[in-house]
């Protein structure tokens, strides 16, 4: 395990005395109760109470002995955040805010769009990738989350909605490089498409890279069959490598033929992502190109209009761009969307409102200062 995620996850256990109840397998957690000479239904019934009857506390695990619910809350706890801000928007886009049991935050969020009840989802605090336009890697990366970190984003999202609605999809791409920290991210996600978790399959479960094509090899190996979603952001790798540095060690090349022996392996379509920069990105030769490296694929390109942040000099792209840039594209016979923003009064882009809740936090201490 990573030495950072090690450090992460006994954090709580250190300090409090008790382990994260979502790091658990459901076989470590049969064999807690075989320890005890317990039955291992009894394993279902606390995953049952975790993820279908929303229980917050082991005390309301009504059917449970209460020797066994004291002896649950010594050794476990299931909720190490805690919510530092939660957003709503007028279009029913809800996001948290979450301070992890080390002091580190992140961020989730949930959203609403006819029937579908989505969440997105981080993956690590902070980002390594430097794409020089998203807020979440501006300060680099602190370290990996852990499995259960990662599963109590759903639980703690699954909890704003009312009794009737469940979450329906969920997007890997909040926080963080998701191929960067497979090893946390899919006990996590099967957690999540287990029926005896939150149900949701895998054909509802959407991952999403910058391109590391080694990663995607193993996440093809590894059979899993959820879809991928690869962030391109430009048409050429001069462009790509000042947009995403990362791309300078890479190529656009490889990354497009690993997504491709990924089709082919799951037969599950890709989605290329593509955020529309204003003056940057969006002109018509870099939708020709675009076409051009899409062509004959089995494919959705996802355009996405610039979410503006604080203090970055990108700008969302002029209307008139955007319909030439789409137009190009549709008329090459890519199949292309673009994608509605939501939440975008309250900061709901991937650590957006964590930055904002920084700056203020500096703001007052320097005012502080200044009155001190």
């Amino acid at each position: 395990m990573n030495v950072a995620a090690n450090q992460a996850s006994r954090f709580f256990a250190d300090s409090n005395n008790v382990s994260h109840l979502l790091d658990q397998t459901s076989e470590q957690l049969h064999q807690w109760m075989r320890e005890r000479g317990l039955p291992g239904y009894r394993a279902g019934q606390v995953s049952g109470w975790l993820f279908q009857r929303r229980a917050d506390a082991f005390d309301q695990m009504s059917d449970l002995p209460k020797s066994l619910r004291a002896a649950l809350a010594e050794s476990f706890t299931f909720w190490t955040t805690t919510i530092a801000a939660h957003r709503r928007s007028s279009d029913g886009t809800e996001k948290l805010l979450l301070q992890l049991a080390d002091g580190h935050k992140i961020e989730c969020v949930l959203i609403r769009e006819g029937s579908r009840r989505t969440v997105c989802i981080s993956t690590q605090v902070g980002c390594a990738m430097g794409c020089v336009f998203c807020a979440s890697g501006l300060d680099g990366v602190a370290r990996n989350l852990t499995t259960g970190e990662i599963v109590e984003q759903l639980l703690r999202l699954d909890r704003l909605l009312p009794a009737a609605e469940r979450l329906s999809n969920i997007v890997v791409m909040g926080m963080g490089e998701p191929l960067a920290n497979l090893d946390r991210l899919l006990p996590a996600l099967e957690v999540a498409s287990s029926p005896a978790g939150l149900g949701i399959g895998a054909r509802r479960i959407t991952i999403s890279t910058v391109g590391l094509p080694a990663a995607i090899d193993r996440l093809a190996e590894l059979d899993c069959h959820y879809h991928l979603a690869v962030s391109l952001h430009a048409p050429n790798d001069k462009l790509r490598s000042e947009l995403v540095p990362v791309n300078r060690n890479i190529g656009i090349a490889p990354i497009l033929a690993a997504a491709d022996r990924y089709f082919e392996h799951t037969g599950r379509r890709l989605t290329f992502e593509y955020v529309l920069l204003g003056g940057v990105n969006d002109r018509p030769e870099h939708a020709r190109q675009l076409a051009a490296l899409l062509k004959g694929k089995t494919a959705l390109l996802n355009v996405i209009p610039y979410n503006p942040v604080a203090g970055l000099p990108y700008l969302t792209p002029a209307g008139k761009s955007l319909v030439l840039f789409l137009g190009i594209l549709t008329d090459a016979g890519i199949n292309v969307q673009v994608r509605q923003r939501k939440g975008d009064k309250i900061d709901a882009a991937c650590g957006q409102l964590r930055r904002s809740r920084a700056a203020a936090m500096n703001v007052k201490v320097q005012v502080a200062k200044q009155i001190g």
